[in-house]
């Protein structure tokens, strides 16, 4: 009886896991017409769609230890009532500045929902095996959200106003909120200690700063202000970095990278995010922009890359039982790199096909990182650190996330723009500058532009394969010596220290 409604409060964990990965992706096929309905400009699109991503990449720490602290059911719920409160402000906002405002604090509520859930998950399962099919569960819905959450909204924004998006995640939270005292049990820390108000001010504005700078350094014609965010977040945060260090309870416990298993997964995490979102991101304008494909077929085009991390993190718990995790974890990793290498041979009739196809093995192969990984880091510690771990996680994928749009939408857009000569900044533009020109030299113009993209494809597929066989190289050599990991849990794996 315990043990089902452990598994009945891990379906509740599901629902804030699911919508707040949509909430991340969802907005993409809604921003041309909420834009257009409240006269936005390219800037406050550029805030519209980042303020939420950039809140949660600045808080998620603070909430991960905040929940330790206070509880994570407390937490969770909290979060989510603000989350539904804000959701519905959202979607009756009138003018840009109040929906930047609104989606900077949906994203302090989105902060609360993933290191509680994951940590809550960590304290109804004690049991190691049950524990890591309860994380890959996790695992699964975060990235299945974030893969239908354009195919959401595509069908919303058919027969509803762009509001429609928004509220899509009231009915999950209120569900949230009736169930979730009723299933979930209450856990925090027991050394929680006081909170640090000058650590989570350092915390906060360090990747505020970091994150902006590089998301501001991937336009073209950047300024000298992105460089320079980036060189004062850097600061802040080694100012940061140097707290935690001598704080005897620190907001987040920086002595867990002594370990080189532990510091081989995040810094795994970080890296396979920077590929993913790199790739999804050339990959859904290569749909739209080369193939012709509208947003709403392009999004259900592109569903087999969440759907693909969906599958292989639930299947990873199986293979776990057969092999090593390390061996398991880089055994995906090697796949990934090879789902990345048939992205070289799109072109001509067979690009959609392979396009589909890559983008699908790419992300199978990334599943038992994301589910074995995500469970050695938080498995690595006490409970009453759970929240914490979870946290490091989160902020990994959070930052890799944001390199790959950053740098490898640079490398990209470097590539198109060799390959036009300078001509055109973008396939958009290109079909934009077609329209004033005649008709043979117009179509020469999307010609030009669609190869060019094509190669900044290709060339991206090069990149995320390298990165992914590097990491496959990485997580074998920093493998524990222990044996597999089927007989030996994660703290043997991985020893707190400090």
């Amino acid at each position: 009886m315990r043990v089902n409604r452990a598994w009945l409060g891990l379906a509740v964990l599901m629902l804030p896991t699911s919508v707040v990965a949509m909430d991340m992706t969802a907005l993409l096929l809604a921003l041309p017409r909420l834009s257009a309905d409240l006269g936005a400009d390219n800037i406050e699109q550029l805030w519209i769609s980042d303020s939420y991503g950039l809140m949660v990449a600045g808080l998620v720490i603070t909430m991960g230890t905040l929940g330790d602290r206070i509880g994570r059911r407390r937490l969770l719920l909290t979060g989510a009532a603000a989350f539904a409160a804000l959701s519905v402000a959202a979607a009756c906002a009138v003018g840009p500045l109040m929906l930047i405002v609104v989606r900077a604090l949906l994203g302090v509520a989105g902060a609360t929902l993933a290191p509680s859930t994951l940590a809550l998950i960590t304290t109804m399962f004690r049991d190691e095996r049950q524990r890591g099919q309860a994380i890959a569960i996790w695992a699964s819905c975060q990235f299945t959200g974030g893969a239908l959450g354009p195919v959401l909204a595509g069908l919303l924004l058919q027969h509803f106003w762009w509001g429609s998006v928004f509220l899509a995640a009231v009915p999950a939270m209120a569900v949230l909120l009736l169930a979730g005292p009723l299933l979930l049990p209450e856990s925090r820390g027991d050394r929680a200690g006081r909170p640090d108000p000058a650590s989570v001010g350092l915390s906060l504005v360090s990747v505020l700063l970091l994150v902006y700078g590089i998301k501001q350094l991937s336009l073209q014609h950047a300024s000298a202000v992105p460089a320079a965010a980036l060189v004062v977040g850097a600061a802040v945060g080694a100012l940061f970095v140097r707290r935690q260090l001598r704080l005897p309870e620190p907001l987040l416990d920086l002595r867990l990278l002594r370990s080189r298993p532990f510091t081989a997964v995040l810094v795994a995490l970080v890296l396979a995010g920077v590929a993913m979102a790199g790739t999804g991101l050339v990959v859904t304008q290569y749909l739209q922009s080369v193939l012709g494909h509208s947003p709403l077929a392009s999004a259900v085009l592109f569903a087999p890359m969440g759907l693909g991390v969906a599958v292989g993190t639930l299947t990873a718990p199986l293979l776990a039982r057969r092999m090593e995790q390390t061996t398991a974890i880089a055994g995906g990793l090697a796949a990934s790199a090879l789902g990345s290498l048939l992205l070289i041979g799109v072109h001509g009739s067979l690009a959609l096909p392979l396009v589909m196809t890559g983008i699908a093995v790419l992300a199978l192969g990334t599943g038992p990182l994301f589910a074995l990984g995500t469970g050695l880091v938080v498995g690595s510690v006490p409970p009453e650190r759970a929240g914490s771990a979870a946290s490091m996680s989160e902020t990994g994928n959070y930052f890799g996330g944001s390199l790959g749009f950053a740098l490898l939408g640079v490398l990209a857009a470097a590539v198109y723009r060799d390959r036009t000569h300078g001509t055109s900044d973008s396939p958009a533009g290109a079909v934009v500058a077609s329209r004033r020109l005649p008709a043979d030299r117009g179509a020469e113009l999307l010609h030009t532009a669609r190869e060019a993209f094509t190669a900044s494809l290709h060339t991206i597929g090069v990149a995320a394969a390298v990165i992914f066989a590097a990491l496959a190289v990485l997580t074998l050599t920093l493998r524990p010596a222990s044996g597999p990991a089927a007989t030996t849990t994660p703290r043997e794996q991985v020893p707190a220290s400090g």
